[in-house]
């Protein structure tokens, strides 16, 4: 089956690991995933960037940590090649993208798109036009799946070597993810890196998923994948790699007072499941609900309840 990286049309730069639970439970279970109703979904997404840290602490590590990683790329060349996996609307493709010409100044960019949705590859396009100081981009615009890409490299007989390569939150949508990091990995040129961001291993997603994974996912739309599992998988290659914490915390305090119109918005959100508190099963909701407060996934400070929302990042060298 085709990989589902894209499924969900929202802002790449908006998006976070929390969209990973496409369809929850669709086949066995009376639970509806939480996007067949887009307002409430909407609604949970933007409860989310509110309570949450996310955004700042991607954006902290795309202006401080990620340039080092981008000047270690290129080999002293005057063109560099970029693709970008599951790029959504563009706007954190932009931003590495400026970080990359201000380690490389002077240098051209042949950036390719991967991105299945034609609205994102639309939002990406006008974003691109409205944005001055781009013409040292030559953009190549990819509407497929990063499988369909795949096949579309491999049929073409593509020689082409790339130079940096980035999968940011999107490995939870392909249908097997190692075979998918093997494949981008191949590509890289010398000294090239892939990129790889997903919700930590170490995070109370983790838990959660560990926990309810038979539950919580649909593994033929989703993958519960963190970096925990892509550490797991390169490690049993022998495939050497970089990787940081990306500290970052969500309040759901609200979540634990009955009826509380936010809290229930934000178990949505957690869940990805429609009205969780009202269609879950009494013990599916006491289970996540416990697991949700207790200290592996969250900490009590000043009467709130802090969530452990961290990201990892993961750097891969081209194939040695």
């Amino acid at each position: 089956m085709e990989d589902w990286e894209g499924f969900i049309p929202a802002c790449r730069s908006l998006r976070t690991h929390s969209v990973l639970l496409d369809v929850l439970c669709a086949m066995a279970s009376p639970l509806k995933s939480l996007v067949n109703d887009d307002s409430r979904y909407q609604k949970s997404f933007q409860l989310f960037l509110e309570r949450s840290s996310e955004h700042q602490c991607m954006q902290d590590f795309i202006h401080n940590k990620l340039p080092d990683i981008l000047a270690s790329i290129g080999n002293g060349k005057s063109h560099l090649n970029v693709i970008g996996v599951g790029s959504g609307a563009g706007e954190i493709d932009l931003e590495i993208l400026s970080e990359l010409h201000m380690k490389h100044p002077g240098v051209t960019v042949d950036n390719e798109v991967v991105e299945p949705s034609s609205q994102q590859l639309h939002n990406y396009r006008v974003l691109v036009s409205q944005k001055p100081g781009l013409d040292y981009i030559k953009f190549t615009w990819n509407k497929m799946t990063a499988s369909g890409f795949e096949e579309h490299w491999k049929v073409k007989k593509m020689t082409k070597k790339a130079d940096f390569i980035h999968m940011i939150q999107m490995l939870y949508y392909v249908k097997d993810p190692g075979a998918t990091i093997n494949f981008f990995q191949s590509l890289l040129d010398k000294n090239g890196k892939l990129l790889i961001i997903l919700v930590s291993g170490e995070s109370g997603w983790g838990k959660l998923w560990r926990t309810y994974r038979n539950q919580l996912c649909n593994t033929e739309i989703s993958q519960c994948v963190t970096t925990g599992d892509i550490k797991s998988f390169l490690d049993s290659k022998g495939v050497s790699y970089q990787s940081y914490e990306l500290p970052s915390q969500m309040d759901i305090t609200e979540c634990f007072t009955e009826g509380d119109e936010k809290g229930e918005l934000l178990l949505d959100f957690l869940t990805e499941v429609l009205d969780f508190s009202k269609t879950a099963s009494p013990e599916l909701k006491a289970g996540v609900m416990e697991l949700l407060r207790h200290p592996d996934c969250s900490v009590e400070s000043n009467g709130k309840v802090i969530f452990n929302n961290n990201l990892g990042v993961i750097v891969i060298d081209q194939v040695s």
